[in-house]
């Protein structure tokens, strides 16, 4: 069964590349969001197997997204995306209940290897 995918990334390029290495390795890219109310408004509605979720966002940030999603369903699965010298940022992600996190610019191979991890399933590019 394909893992249905939101992607949350304000940068439309962003999301583009993710979308893209997502779809190349099998699995559906169900929505996208450029923002975290955005992004939570569109968990509950399309009810995806995981989010890649950006940090850094206007109107509600990534870490608010998570703290909304896990708090309506604690199971939800969530990988954090932040650039370089975000740690602090990504540890209160994984605080507020995000799984795991991937650092850009994005290597594929480790895009498919994290989502693969959390979603428990193999996953081959």
């Amino acid at each position: 069964m394909k893992a249905r995918v939101l992607v949350v990334d304000d940068a439309i390029f962003m999301r583009k590349m993710i979308s893209d290495i997502l779809k190349a390795s099998g699995m559906e890219v169900v929505g996208e969001a450029e923002n975290g109310s955005d992004a939570v408004e569109k968990y509950n509605e399309l009810k995806p197997d995981m989010v890649t979720m950006d940090i850094i966002m206007p109107e509600m940030n990534g870490i608010e997204a998570v703290k909304k999603i896990t708090s309506r369903d604690p199971k939800a699965k969530i990988v954090m995306c932040s650039a370089l010298g975000q740690q602090a940022l990504v540890q209160d992600a994984l605080a507020a209940g995000a799984e795991d996190f991937l650092i850009k610019p994005f290597n594929p191979s480790r895009v498919v290897e994290v989502i693969a991890k959390v979603l428990n399933q193999t996953v081959s590019m």
